[in-house]
């Protein structure tokens, strides 16, 4: 489940529609929580890293100007959490879940949410560590030849 929500792009109409609505009500002066929180969401889920970017500020505007309504906390905290794991920044990725269950430790969703962006980043570090390791191999062997030459 939460592997297809980090993998759920949005739908370009749905994109246009929220933001042609955003712009609107930002135009006439006062944006909504909820056309902000629509507008975030699908910005968060889509494919490029720039909209996610985006998606993320506003959902961390909505987080930090919400003073009433817990439900709503949470929901922008999940959004935040799925955000920032699509564009690869695990460790924010998981303080937002780890906020979320210090509210709401039982949820299912959100713990299986932070496995998997505990395993993504595990095999993000191993491909990372596999990336250097073949540099360093490349490197020593241009070494050796290098060597190997100037002794000829």
């Amino acid at each position: 489940m939460a592997d297809d929500i980090l993998n759920e792009v949005v739908s370009p109409e749905d994109l246009t529609r929220f933001e042609r609505l955003y712009h609107e009500e930002l135009h006439n002066g006062s944006v909504s929580r909820m056309t902000q929180f629509n507008y975030s969401f699908c910005l968060v889920r889509s494919e490029f890293c720039a909209d996610i970017r985006k998606g993320i500020l506003l959902l961390e505007e909505l987080f930090k100007t919400e003073t009433e309504d817990i439900d709503r906390k949470r929901d922008y905290l999940y959004y935040l959490a799925i955000g920032n794991a699509r564009i690869k920044e695990y460790t924010k990725s998981l303080k937002y879940c780890r906020a979320f269950l210090a509210i709401e430790s039982e949820n299912s969703q959100v713990q299986h949410l932070e496995s998997i962006v505990k395993k993504r980043m595990e095999t993000e570090g191993l491909k990372g560590m596999a990336l250097a390791g073949g540099a360093v191999l490349a490197l020593g062997g241009l070494i050796g030849l290098g060597l190997a030459m100037a002794k000829k």
